[in-house]
């Protein structure tokens, strides 16, 4: 599965929307700013969760909002969530290489 088309799966699960796989980085961004802003207004204890369950980095979160009081808070956490998303896919990808390098008769 392209890493494109594994953000877009994973993205479309966490924030219950359905976005297309072909969709590109810009409008992806802009798809989960939209969803961002929206659970900001009606529902910020969802959005919180769904921060907690992919793992986006608090700290930095606090701090680009701090630092960026005139920008879209919605860009910026959907810019977040799709950084950590491709850190996690791209360690997975190393960890299953790894796997695989491994003799049959070596694994567990």
């Amino acid at each position: 599965m392209a890493v494109e088309n594994e953000l877009t799966k994973y993205i479309n699960t966490e924030l219950a929307i359905d976005l297309p796989d072909n969709i590109s980085m810009e409008d992806l961004t802009h798809e989960i700013a939209i969803e961002v802003n929206h659970l900001i207004d009606k529902n910020f204890q969802k959005l919180v969760g769904i921060l907690y369950r992919m793992d986006v980095s608090e700290p930095k979160l606090k701090n680009l909002l701090a630092n960026n009081p005139r920008a879209d808070a919605g860009i910026i956490i959907a810019q977040l969530m799709i950084e950590r998303q491709l850190q996690k896919i791209a360690t997975r990808k190393q960890f299953r290489q790894k796997d695989d390098s491994i003799n049959e008769e070596d694994k567990w």
